[in-house]
């Protein structure tokens, strides 16, 4: 292909964004290293749409360890279409980051921020273009180190190392278990090349269940989902836009290469994607109605989303097995779409978050208010932001979800019972999470922008700079196209898709909105009045009265009290012993954090007991130690010769 030059060039630019911060400690170094990065991301997009539109191939060979152990890399239609995923948000939060870095506290840290930004962006363009297990398992680790450094940029607050602590632990999980998968695709196959491997059956369900667990750790299904809730408030806001926005869709594309590529799925995989990805898009947005921080709310729909996408995936493979390949192509290309279409919009409701953090600083969106006023172009990015993932025509988010959907109405014909009632409650769920998913936004919205200032600190807030504006901008603009755009976008690949013409429905919406405010401008009446707004007899209103989040959410919760495990508490005084005249009062809702509570912390706990128990063996005795050797000397003897 004319631009294969395109790839090189961009990798030695991200190597150039790496060094030159720890190069130089001033400004201007942060400013270039950011300018490469657009560049090389702006140079990358336009290599993946080259290969997605020629279909073409990409081969090139970095490095040579031994015969078997190579660094090469190969970039094929499915691996153009995630480049071109990270490409995009990469640029944008380059442009965003040329702000918000400036914006955090002095010293040689936002060098090493942007540095280990480049490093993380380069990983993930490698683990994708990988052409095998060693390399891709090679660059997944910095990845995930590089994201690890990222998470800890303010190491000195307690939240963080917390953050910090989970998230390593989860991601060297995550590791752990690909390593199994590979080594046993090598051990069978004898080469690490990613390629078509002849498996039994019941290796071929050891080595799925292990790559699964791999790639849905570091994606965030549930329930390996709780360093998500952790690891996004602790970041910086553009290094959360990086890590929801793409990191999950690299494990989500790993999934998909080795299923697809590697491995013969059969048909209780996809049940097993598709019951998990249910499981994890209602599980994670009822988590995220609950929350008031605003960046652990937006982790949760993280998790939500990789279950609309594993849901997908999953029909996908279904359809295969029952031989009905253009259902399972549409089920495909929705999850595919819908890879794409949540990382701009979650990377652009991030980007906005942190906008709205810098500004008010806090993230407890029950003391913001009135936002719109003081932060007028954040609160409509926001908004665009919010539309697309609630999945309202005729943004982004509507179009994907309703590919998926259409799977799910012609999936009549199959011969299945058993999973014909499977898709129906899965169908189901999937209602209730997109109906579940607008109300939180509407709270988030409503909570942050409108109505007054709760705080002093909110009241005096003011808009984004440019840079901070100008990044989500980009993605509330692709938000809207690739909305709009949909139908045009999917004929021009050549591939037939029973969506609606989002451009025509979208003409007539505006035509419609237009046409009425029209009417009224010329006949609604000019007569204005002016009147206090009526407070229950209190004539000045304050942030204190206004409808919460808290408020707003309490009958969700209420609903869903088995999964919450709901406890309200209510304390009330009175003026007389009678109970009658109320003096004041408080009430609380305590929610049960389950999977930590009943999944995590059990095992964190047994991990610490057995670790103080081999600390007291370790009690500095050259005798007892040379037991120790003495005994795995001879086990091993003894376990070779049964061998």
């Amino acid at each position: 292909m004319e631009l294969d030059y395109l790839l090189p060039l961009s990798l030695m630019m991200l190597l150039g964004s790496v060094a030159v911060p720890l190069l130089f400690q001033r400004a201007i170094a942060r400013r270039i290293s950011l300018a490469l990065v657009f560049a090389a991301s702006a140079a990358l997009a336009a290599f993946s749409l080259a290969v997605i539109h020629f279909n073409g191939t990409v081969s090139l060979a970095l490095y040579k360890i031994l015969p078997a152990l190579t660094i090469t890399l190969y970039v094929d239609r499915l691996a153009a279409f995630f480049m071109f995923t990270v490409a995009l948000v990469s640029l944008a939060v380059s442009v965003y980051s040329m702000s918000y870095v400036e914006h955090m506290r002095p010293g040689a840290r936002k060098n090493i921020l942007v540095s280990a930004m480049g490093v993380f962006i380069l990983s993930m363009l490698l683990v994708i273009a990988s052409a095998n297990s060693f390399s891709f398992l090679f660059f997944w680790e910095i990845m995930s180190l590089s994201s690890f450094v990222l998470v800890m940029t303010e190491y000195e607050r307690g939240e963080t190392v917390k953050a910090g602590i989970f998230y390593f632990i989860m991601t060297q999980l995550s590791t752990m278990f690909l390593l199994i998968a590979f080594l046993a695709l090598f051990g069978i196959s004898g080469t690490f090349d990613i390629q078509r491997v002849p498996l039994t059956q019941q290796v071929a369900a050891a080595v799925f269940l292990s790559l699964f667990a791999g790639f849905g750790i570091k994606a965030g299904a549930i329930p390996f989902h709780k360093w998500l809730p952790y690891a996004h408030p602790a970041s910086p806001s553009n290094i959360s836009a990086l890590m929801s926005g793409v990191m999950l869709k690299v494990a989500i594309y790993g999934l998909m290469r080795f299923v697809l590529y590697v491995l013969s799925p059969e048909l209780w995989w996809g049940v097993f994607i598709l019951v998990a990805g249910t499981i994890s898009a209602i599980l994670g947005v009822i988590y995220a109605l609950k929350e008031h921080d605003i960046k652990r709310l937006l982790a949760y729909h993280s998790i939500e989303n990789i279950g609309i996408i594993l849901i997908g995936f999953g029909l996908s493979v279904i359809f295969t097995d029952f031989g009905l390949g253009v259902l399972a192509d549409i089920s495909l290309l929705g999850a595919l779409f819908h890879t794409l279409n949540h990382a701009i919009f979650k990377s652009l409701l991030f980007m906005t978050a942190g906008s709205v953090v810098n500004a008010t600083g806090t993230r407890d969106i029950e003391s913001m208010g009135g936002l719109i006023k003081r932060m007028p172009l954040t609160a409509a990015l926001f908004l665009i932001g919010s539309v697309s993932i609630s999945a309202m025509p005729p943004f982004n988010g509507f179009v994907s979800e309703l590919m998926i959907f259409q799977s799910f109405f012609q999936s009549w014909t199959l011969g299945s019972n058993f999973v014909s009632v499977i898709l129906v409650a899965s169908l189901s769920v999937l209602a209730l999470t997109s109906a579940l998913a607008a109300a939180c936004f509407v709270k988030a919205f409503g909570t942050i922008f409108l109505a007054v200032p709760r705080t002093e600190k909110t009241e005096k807030a003011k808009e984004a700079e440019l840079p901070m504006l100008a990044g989500p901008a980009i993605m509330a603009v692709l938000c809207i196209a690739f909305g709009v755009l949909s139908y045009q976008i999917f004929s021009f690949a050549g591939v037939a898709l029973p969506i609606p013409d989002m451009l025509l429905t979208g003409t007539l919406l505006l035509l419609s909105c237009g046409l009425t405010a029209a009417f009224v401008f010329f006949f609604a009446s000019r007569k204005t009045r002016t009147g206090e707004t009526w407070g229950c007899g209190i004539l000045s209103q304050n942030g204190g009265m206004e409808y919460t989040a808290s408020g707003f959410a309490e009958p969700i919760v209420t609903i869903f009290k088995p999964i919450y495990r709901t406890q309200k508490i209510a304390e009330r005084a009175y003026f007389d012993k009678q109970n009658v005249l109320f003096k004041e009062g408080t009430a609380e809702i305590h929610l049960l954090k389950f999977f930590e509570g009943y999944m995590y912390m059990p095992v964190a706990r047994f991990v610490s007991r057995v670790s103080q128990i081999v600390s007291k063996m370790q009690n500095g005795d050259l005798d007892t130690y040379v037991m120790y050797i003495f005994i795995t000397v001879v086990a091993l003897f003894v376990v070779l010769r049964w061998l």
